[in-house]
């Protein structure tokens, strides 16, 4: 069993490919505006924050009484604590000593500093005096927290700080509505842009149903109309899509009349080759008819007889080229035929028994099967069918050749007639070719076998007229010919 082939990639739809770019492009510009506008709040908060926090560091920079350590056990209610600021800290350092440390809560009681939340302050930098006063961010046991820390006028190194919850909180309602507005916007721009690329590539849809339709029509012979066209509104507007759906029409309009043309021309050819040959049987029996006057009536030397013999040779094909022309011509044009029960098997048995008379030379094997083969037709036309390919596998192989012919029932429904033989084969470049009409192999071209190259394209065309099929396969050594009829069901 051969390997089953790749499966073929997915196809992506264009108008799936420009929603998607459309939304890609939206994304990318929502995260912008989000990272812009939360950078920019968030600086201008901490701006906000930085001179706040300066201005109480401003306000703790007085020199005050000597206290209590926050440690001592006289509480916190001895400690003179920082400014009125909910939630506002201070931290003195002496000489690395520790003189304050508490912070306002939000009922505004002052509370001592915890030491690991002393640990954190003491360890940020003190700001310089030279530049603009930047706070530091830090995380402490009571929250997060912006802090400052500068030399104070008393040499005591001073550590202010304000909560910095309030920024963060206010910063992630902003992230979040700025998210909740990107998603709205991704959605009104998915629904949308949907909509109107769908509308705006509806005439591409409409061309390629159109063209589809087109492709699988059959136009290799006979009269073919291309009625669709694209919708007129379709083609109005200047915008691109538009413009292939004019262009369409032109190519429509275009192979249309080609078409038309060629039919035209074809019926022609037909009524020229039909009236042609008919005119041509009369004169051609007439020649038959006085030539074997001849023979009969004169009395004629040696010479004289092998020309008449001559003569009577190629009237004869000629007749038959006639005969083979007119019945083309009359395939072509869907002339009625006899509409019959025929048993298959007994026409490739007749046929064989003749090709085994008429080409003692061949090996004819026979494998037909005891119950008749039914199909419906000309009888005539059928056995002529059998005949040429047996005529072909005669003529165009060397004598020995063994032709097998066998008849079988392919499934219920169709008849299959195999013509095989053990000859040369035909070769590649005529194998294309080999039920064209007047395609002869060059052992055929001297005429000594009387071949015209019309016997193949009668046998498809007679098998087509049927509803049935011929195919050829060659290789030296191997050519079989594969017919195909439709069987007649019993009622």
């Amino acid at each position: 069993m051969s390997p089953s082939p790749a499966a073929a990639p997915r196809r992506v739809s264009l108008r799936t490919t420009l929603v998607a770019l459309l939304l890609t492009t939206v994304a990318v510009l929502c995260l912008v505006i989000v990272g812009v506008t939360h950078l920019s709040v968030q600086r201008q908060l901490s701006e906000q924050l930085d001179a706040q926090l300066s201005r109480a560091a401003s306000r703790a920079d007085v020199p005050v009484p000597d206290q209590q350590s926050p440690s001592s056990p006289s509480g916190a209610s001895d400690l003179q604590g920082p400014g009125g600021g909910e939630g506002e800290l201070s931290l003195r350092l002496d000489g690395g000593t520790v003189t304050e440390a508490s912070w306002r809560d939000v009922s505004g009681t002052v509370r001592s500093l915890d030491a690991a939340d002393q640990e954190v302050l003491r360890a940020v930098p003190v700001s310089s005096t030279s530049g603009p006063l930047h706070g530091t961010d830090v995380e402490l046991s009571i929250g997060h927290y912006r802090v400052l820390a500068h030399e104070g006028r008393s040499g005591q190194t001073i550590v202010t700080g304000l909560p910095s919850d309030q920024m963060r909180s206010t910063l992630g309602r902003l992230d979040l509505t700025l998210v909740l507005a990107s998603l709205g916007a991704l959605l009104v721009a998915g629904v949308a842009g949907s909509l109107i690329v769908r509308r705006t590539l509806r005439p591409l849809e409409d061309v390629a149903r159109i063209a589809s339709d087109v492709a699988t029509m059959p136009l290799e012979t006979g009269s073919v109309t291309l009625a669709e066209r694209a919708p007129d509104e379709a083609t109005r507007s200047g915008r691109e899509v538009h413009d292939v759906s004019r262009a369409l029409n032109r190519l429509l309009d275009n192979v249309e009349g080609a078409l038309d043309t060629r039919h035209r021309s074809e019926e022609r050819m037909r009524r020229f080759i039909a009236d042609a040959s008919h005119e041509l049987r009369t004169p051609l029996t007439s020649i038959r008819g006085y030539t074997e006057m001849l023979r009969l009536t004169e009395d004629l030397s040696d010479r004289g007889r092998q020309s008449v013999d001559r003569l009577d040779a190629q009237s004869r094909r000629m007749t038959s080229l006639v005969e083979d022309l007119l019945l083309l011509a009359r395939l072509d044009d869907g002339a009625p035929r006899a509409d019959e029960e025929v048993d298959l098997g007994e026409v490739v048995v007749e046929a064989a028994l003749d090709a085994q008379v008429t080409a003692r030379g061949h090996v004819w094997e026979l494998e037909v099967p005891d119950e008749p083969v039914l199909v419906r037709g000309d009888a005539r036309q059928l056995t002529q069918v059998v005949v040429n390919l047996l005529s072909n596998a005669h003529k165009h192989t060397p004598a020995g050749t063994t032709v097998h012919i066998a008849l079988a029932r392919a499934d219920a429904d169709t008849a299959q007639l195999t013509v095989r033989d053990d000859g040369p084969g035909i070769a590649p470049e005529l194998l294309g070719e080999v039920f064209g009409r007047f395609t002869r192999a060059d052992a055929a071209r001297s005429g000594t076998d009387a071949t015209t190259g019309l016997g193949l394209p009668i046998v498809q065309a007679i098998a087509r007229a049927h509803g049935g099929s011929i195919d050829v396969e060659s290789r030296p050594g191997r050519t079989v010919f594969t017919g195909r009829l439709p069987l007649v069901h019993a009622e």
